[in-house]
């Protein structure tokens, strides 16, 4: 197969070369509200074309290399005083994966538990591309169903308003659900 980045010949969908040369992450830290950051390993412009994967049969393998890339590391690194639940926002699968899914499994460690299924929207709105205005007029009207007086990471695979994450906290805090972060695989940050 060819490498989704370079087009050269590869074993994997991302070649090794690529991911180590190209898909390196840093770390992006945005407040959302006080005291309340969201943290991003890429900038979007440098992703743009792996984060549309996801509309793709084969997006499941890039958000698996991503996820190893970047949150695989930051679970092996992160020590908390008690362990903690990772909750994707959303991970209903409607391209055959879920993409949020995908990268909380790679925050698994001795820390961080990642929980799946909780967190939904009950409004299926699509946001990509979409200004504040709409996001706003349209709110994803999330449900919770998980376990209730814990801390928690939220997890998403882009930020551009940070809406989506301010109304998952929202909810979660009805639940008296502490958001400690969110950690997303990119954010807009120009």
């Amino acid at each position: 197969m060819k490498c989704t980045s370079c087009d050269k010949l590869s074993f994997s969908i991302i070649c090794e070369t690529c991911q180590n040369k190209l898909l390196v992450p840093n770390f992006y830290k945005k407040e959302l509200d006080k005291d309340f950051f969201v943290y991003s390993f890429y900038d979007y412009k440098d992703l743009e074309d792996l984060i549309q994967s996801k509309y793709h049969f084969y997006g499941d393998r890039v958000f698996n290399i991503l996820g190893k890339l970047s949150f695989k590391k930051f679970a092996l690194n992160f020590e908390f005083t008690h362990p903690i639940l990772a909750l994707p926002i959303d991970d209903h699968t409607r391209h055959d994966f879920s993409q949020t899914a995908i990268l909380a499994k790679h925050l698994k460690s001795t820390f961080i538990k990642p929980v799946f299924n909780s967190l939904k929207a009950s409004n299926i709105v699509k946001y990509a591309g979409k200004n504040l205005e709409f996001r706003q007029k349209n709110p994803r009207k999330f449900t919770y169903s998980g376990e209730k007086s814990c801390d928690v990471i939220l997890i998403d695979d882009v930020i551009t308003t940070g809406t989506t994450i301010l109304e998952a906290r929202k909810t979660l805090k009805k639940h008296k659900v502490n958001v400690l972060f969110a950690l997303t695989l990119c954010s807009f940050l120009s």
